[in-house]
């Protein structure tokens, strides 16, 4: 395709030769590119298309129908631009508050983690005071005032993030560092990059003076930080100094910073907090041995991947958030690809944001989230429905999931009832699928795989097996990739205390919903039960007999316990275990084209490029070619003129059948009959210069057909002629 910066020039005087209007970027291969150029003149450019005066009379006088269908398109296309940007900014509210709920779960999911460090940098720093303060005189010395080794020990905290990648721990520290700010302590946070070979410990020395003392520092010089401390009441807090890529540093030039703190601490009362990975003794295999004889560690482990996972899961579609959600195969796509990519948060969130976008520029109806944002079902009033079209409600009638439950437009008035109703479904759904996730944590489940399974609308849990039946088999079947199934499985090995405290986080979730609720408060005498005959069995100094028959009562009273259970999950799986794809009008708030999102995440440029190239007109919207059908015509680009005359071939094409076809798209056939004909009147000829372009010369054609194969080649879509074939070109790419 043609680079930018050759539709730089003057406008040429055809259509035909615009491309070639410019010979100053040969070479200059840019990745903005233009397929097709506008004459200046719109009636001028009408009349060099067309090349007919029918045409350029029916556009100065139109038709009362044709002037009528214009206004009727005008007034659709503004309608269009405005619901377009009215859904825009609906996706704005809408991901905002979900962007804002997965910042308060990660900063709730961390702030034990944080309160814990803060605490133990103050008690630590309260000790070392306690020894008395210095003389600004004393902690500008060159030496240190005490030689014992503990007084060279420079307090540091491991914190484990038990990531793989960086990119989630960068958020992180950044909350901690805020944290602890907030907190009064003078915090000064250094990357991997601050610990190079090339800047050295004094480029670290450098970083610290920079974001403590001054911005402008550029001297490396730790009595600068010591005078700094000891003014402006600046030691009445301690300094802390956070590295979020322990691993990642170069190990001399982190010993070389260790050895340099440790002997200012107790002038400067540093703590150090290093980030790592993979366990808490990495820094072992970085640092020297005299840089590990200076630090005294405490370990700090932050939650793991998966468990931010599951809250951020829980938080953003188990929660009352935005309503948004995603479909069964949407969500098994985000799994895989959590799973398969890089396995963090971050890419999670970003598939999510790209889902999100996706829905809101796919569906029409998706502006009524914005109603479903707010708290309460109240919102959704005769206001949300009337910014509704009469297109927009035909489009919203004729969804699948409407005709399938057999909605007609007689109930249109209904359907302020069905959205409330859309919006209070997810609230048992939820508690039943936590509930789930509940009795599922005992055998490891994760949330990510019982939420995949749970959405699936061709289940039929109670279709294809009894729960009674699982607990009670013998076969535990440990390996089924049915989360249900396991869960049923494990509950006849759960212990008294395990099934205790399961009832009391189900009677947690089930508080504000009284049907599930008054299921769960039935078990609690079976669980008094179980208990009771668990105590007689631990009864000291009691007979072989007296024992064996607590025993076996006690296994009774379990098994009957579980049966209940067992029988209590039965009923929220039956009544209350309905997804959101067998729902009227869930396209309005589900995300389902998992192709849109898993082009956008993946990718296929050539792909993206062939159809661009075989479908420009629909891009481009220009008079010229809008209305072509199947037909080349000259004012296409060149590139897309050539790479559709290459579908008429294999996978060799001959040069010189391709160069004839493309000049003959060229060179229309009336021009060349103009040539031929040698006895025709001036005005004759005046008029069909003003009708029809003038036919490209021969040398142009060439020039041009080779300017086009280059572009191919350079998109990847052809391979050059070899030295043993030179008049054929090889296509690389076959389809879109």
């Amino acid at each position: 395709m043609a680079p930018s910066g050759t539709v730089a020039d003057p406008p040429p005087t055809s259509t035909t030769n615009s491309f070639n209007s410019g010979d100053t970027a040969e070479n200059d291969i840019r990745p903005f590119f233009v397929l097709h150029k506008a004459s200046s003149s719109g009636s001028n450019l009408n009349g060099k298309l067309t090349g007919t005066g029918k045409s350029k009379r029916r556009i100065e006088s139109p038709s009362p129908k044709i002037a009528k269908r214009s206004e009727v398109e005008s007034v659709e296309e503004e309608d269009g631009q405005f619901f377009s940007t009215l859904r825009f900014k609906v996706f704005e509210t809408v991901w905002s508050k979900i962007e804002k709920t997965i910042e308060d779960v990660l900063r709730n999911s961390n702030s034990k983690v944080f309160s814990g460090i803060h605490d133990w940098i103050r008690e630590s720093f309260e000790s070392i005071i306690s020894s008395g303060a210095l003389k600004l005189s004393e902690a500008v010395r060159s030496y240190p005032v005490l030689t014992q080794a503990s007084s060279k020990q420079l307090l540091t905290a491991m914190v484990l993030t038990r990531n793989l990648e960086m990119v989630d721990d960068l958020l992180t520290f950044e909350e901690l560092e805020l944290h602890l700010k907030s907190q009064g302590c003078h915090v000064a946070k250094l990357s991997s990059m601050d610990f190079s070979a090339k800047s050295g410990v004094g480029g670290c020395l450098r970083g610290l003076l920079r974001q403590f003392v001054m911005p402008t520092v550029d001297v490396a010089d730790v009595t600068i930080l010591a005078s700094w401390y000891r003014e402006n009441k600046n030691h009445e807090n301690p300094v802390v100094i956070i590295v979020d890529d322990t691993e990642r540093c170069c190990g001399p030039v982190l010993s070389d910073l260790i050895l340099i703190l440790s002997e200012w601490a107790v002038k400067v009362p540093i703590f150090l907090i290093m980030g790592v990975s993979t366990a808490h003794d990495a820094p072992r295999k970085i640092l020297s041995v005299n840089a590990l004889q200076r630090i005294c560690a405490t370990r700090f482990t932050l939650s793991s991947p998966a468990e931010r996972m599951d809250a951020v899961l829980k938080a953003v579609f188990l929660k009352p958030c935005s309503g948004f959600t995603v479909s069964h195969k949407v969500a098994l796509f985000m799994r895989s690809y959590f799973l398969c990519q890089d396995g963090t948060l971050t890419s999670f969130v970003r598939t999510l944001k790209i889902a999100c976008l996706q829905h809101f520029s796919l569906e029409p109806l998706s502006i009524m989230l914005e109603h479903f944002c707010h708290d309460g079902v109240n919102q959704l009033s005769g206001e949300g429905t009337g910014l509704l079209t009469e297109a927009t409600m035909k489009h919203a009638f004729d969804l699948p999931s409407v005709t399938r439950n057999k909605i007609t437009r007689s109930t249109f008035e209904m359907l302020p009832h069905f959205l409330m109703d859309l919006q209070r479904m997810p609230n048992p759904w939820s508690i039943v699928v936590l509930c789930i996730y509940e009795a599922g944590k005992f055998d490891k489940l994760r949330l990510l795989d019982i939420f995949c399974e749970i959405l699936d609308p061709e289940a039929r849990y109670l279709k294809y097996f009894s729960p009674s039946e699982i607990v009670n088999s013998q076969s535990h079947n440990s390996g089924s990739n049915n989360v249900i199934r396991r869960v049923l499985c494990k509950l006849r090995d759960l212990s008294p205390s395990q099934l205790s405290s399961m009832l009391k986080s189900w009677e947690n979730l089930t508080t504000e919903f009284s049907e599930i609720n008054d299921k769960v408060m039935e078990l609690h005498p079976f669980m008094r039960s179980v208990e009771a005959a668990g105590q007689r069995q631990g009864l000291p100094n009691s007979p072989k007999k007296h024992a064996s028959r607590s025993h076996s009562k006690l296994e009774k009273e379990l098994k009957a316990m579980t049966d209940k259970v067992a029988t209590v999950i039965e009923f929220m799986l039956r009544e209350y275990m309905k997804p959101v794809e067998s729902v009227p009008f869930h396209e309005i708030l589900c995300f389902k084209n998992v192709d849109k999102l898993q082009s956008a995440l993946l990718g296929d440029p050539r792909g993206r490029i062939q159809l661009d190239l075989l479908e420009s007109h629909n891009i481009l919207h220009c008079v010229c070619c809008s209305q072509r059908g199947t037909t080349l015509l000259p004012s296409m680009h060149d590139t897309s003129i050539l790479y559709t005359l290459a579908q008429e071939h294999a996978d060799v094409i001959n040069l010189h059948d391709w160069y004839q076809s493309f000049k003959t798209i060229l060179i229309p056939k009336s021009s060349k009959a103009k040539q031929k004909s040698k006895s025709s009147s001036k005005s004759k000829k005046r008029k069909d210069i003003c009708e029809e372009p003038e036919a490209p010369a021969e040398a142009l054609i060439q020039a041009r057909f080779c300017r086009a194969i280059m572009e191919l080649q350079i998109a990847g879509l052809i391979r050059m002629p070899s030295k043993r074939r030179p008049d054929f070109v090889q296509r690389v790419a076959f389809g879109s």
